[in-house]
């Protein structure tokens, strides 16, 4: 792994997978989501995790100029790293996920590496009453849901987001995952450094238990040596116990809405900031630094932000 003891925050500021009746707290608006990412910023987080969602019912929507409502006003008013999602959601096809990206050309956009399980239908067990239709009918479908992702779709997405410039988030779900993305490194499609973002506790990929992270971290160094930068993320529950064993082995992290609606048991996060201040005070308290958003430009060799096509 890179020596640098700096760590870089990511932030998830919204996705795909919670609803917005699950918290009020979830940005669904651009003004919304522009106020949430920029006081996730503010706070220390040096990527900022683009989603976009219709602004009157809630709904994740790829289409480029629903994103094309906050990424100026972002590009403008911070200098966080601005990273399009290509997974959407799991319901959409791979022409619908990867179109903001294609046409925005960011300088990060996110990569599922391998098709799996979705399983969002627990929280039908917590969440009772939803506001619009297609909420419960987003969480029920996930049970007989399969998350798309051949190697002809990554191979797609790899080549399109490359000839514009753009680096990928490679979320691995799961080991097969990171084997998955060695094919592409052994073929030549990945370039070092590459962010490899292991993902835990999500019904369908890998647990969340503490060696569940150190197998996934294993597995990575054999693979990967110091060609790649690791950062983690902890679904609902685990975000911050995830984060915590992951600083303290070298990695980066990253939190956000997207990844949980939470900052404590029983308690809802009142803003993607929230997550973020509580993350640098754990990171400050294990005695690292947070990056910068021109520090994680430099670890990850990126384009720079006036190379994006918004």
């Amino acid at each position: 792994m890179p020596s640098s003891r700096k760590v870089i925050i990511s932030c998830a500021v919204t996705g795909a997978i919670h609803t917005p009746s699950m918290s009020p707290h979830l940005p669904v608006t651009p003004e919304e989501i522009i106020q949430d990412s920029l006081d996730a910023a503010e706070a220390g987080a040096a990527i900022l995790h683009l989603h976009a969602r219709d602004p009157d019912t809630g709904k994740p929507t790829q289409d480029p100029e629903a994103f094309r409502k906050f990424l100026p006003r972002l590009k403008q008013a911070t200098g966080a790293v601005l990273n399009l999602t290509t997974g959407g959601s799991p319901h959409m096809t791979v022409a619908e996920r990867m179109r903001p990206a294609a046409e925005l050309k960011p300088e990060v956009a996110s990569l599922n590496m391998g098709s799996m399980n979705f399983g969002l239908y627990p929280m039908l067990d917590r969440f009772k009453a939803f506001t619009h239709d297609w909420e419960r009918q987003h969480l029920e479908a996930s049970r007989d849901l399969v998350f798309k992702n051949t190697f002809a779709d990554i191979q797609h997405i790899l080549e399109v987001g490359t000839a514009n410039g753009t680096r990928f988030e490679f979320e691995c779900y799961d080991t097969s995952h990171l084997y998955n993305l060695a094919h592409f490194v052994d073929r030549g499609l990945v370039q070092a450094p590459f962010l490899v973002q292991t993902v835990f506790g999500l019904l369908g990929g890998i647990g969340a238990h503490p060696e569940d992270v150190a197998h996934m971290k294993r597995t990575a160094d054999r693979l990967f040596g110091d060609a790649y930068i690791w950062s983690v993320l902890g679904a609902g529950r685990n975000q911050m116990n995830v984060a915590a064993q992951a600083a303290a082995q070298g990695g980066n992290v990253r939190v956000g809405l997207e990844d949980s609606l939470w900052i404590a048991p029983g308690q809802l996060a009142e803003s993607n900031a929230a997550q973020v201040t509580k993350l640098r005070s754990l990171l400050e308290g294990l005695s690292l630094e947070v990056a910068t958003p021109d520090e994680a430009r430099a670890m990850l060799v990126l384009k720079g932000a006036e190379n994006t096509a918004f």
